[in-house]
């Protein structure tokens, strides 16, 4: 059975990961410094000409490019340059998540999260945002260690949680300092360390969040006292 603070920690992460999931990019992505075929496609888009910035990356998506199979996928599914088609870019979003652009199988999960333009799939959201999160996307990862600390779309395991937090919380997402600090509190998914806890929570207090300065006087105090 939960305890009410694994209950508290589960609602936590539930908002932490539809914070996410709300928050998940639909702008595209700029042409890397090796793409400069690319570069047009950008500026026109800058530029509010849409169509002309559809076509190229069209042109760039249909030879593999991923990053202009990701901006084609966006401009399809948000109807910029041409009427909206969810479901062309879907498969191109497909196309480039399946040729590893981070940026791409984040989104890709969102949507399964979601069940928007695909159906709704929790193994689906799982497994793309685990690829996304091996490549370091902070977003991801929290994404990623909510999905195994709540036993969504994966079995539960608060040991790959607690991973995943931490990777995140290494990039500075405020809210995953926060849960593996409490983590490292409890113990939860990892050896109980009330110095880890402390560093943790001192730095969600560092981004301004009035819960994590009382837990980190009260690590310090404890710490203190031992």
């Amino acid at each position: 059975m939960r305890t009410p603070y694994g209950r508290l920690l589960a609602a936590l992460l539930a908002l932490l990961l539809a914070a996410h999931v709300a928050a998940a990019p639909y702008r595209l992505q700029p042409a890397p410094d090796d793409e400069a075929d690319l570069a047009d496609g950008w500026a026109a888009y800058q530029a509010m000409d849409y169509a002309k910035a559809l076509a190229v990356y069209r042109r760039a998506a249909e030879r593999g490019a991923r990053v202009a199979q990701f901006n084609l996928a966006v401009m399809l599914i948000t109807g910029e340059g041409a009427p909206a088609d969810p479901q062309q870019g879907i498969a191109w979003l497909h196309k480039s998540a399946g040729n590893g652009l981070a940026r791409a199988q984040y989104s890709l999960g969102v949507f399964y999260e979601r069940g928007e333009h695909v159906p709704r799939s929790l193994t689906e959201a799982t497994a793309w945002f685990l690829k996304a999160a091996e490549q370091g996307w902070r977003d991801a990862q929290v994404s990623v260690a909510t999905q195994y600390f709540l036993g969504r779309g994966a079995p539960q395991d608060y040991k790959l949680a607690a991973k995943w937090y931490e990777r995140a919380a290494e990039q500075g997402d405020e809210g995953a300092c926060y849960i593996i600090a409490s983590m490292y509190e409890k113990g939860d998914g990892v050896e109980r360390d009330l110095l880890r806890a402390y560093y943790w929570y001192s730095q969600a207090a560092a981004f301004g969040d009035p819960a994590a300065r009382i837990k980190a006087r009260e690590m310090a105090d404890r710490l203190r006292s031992s």
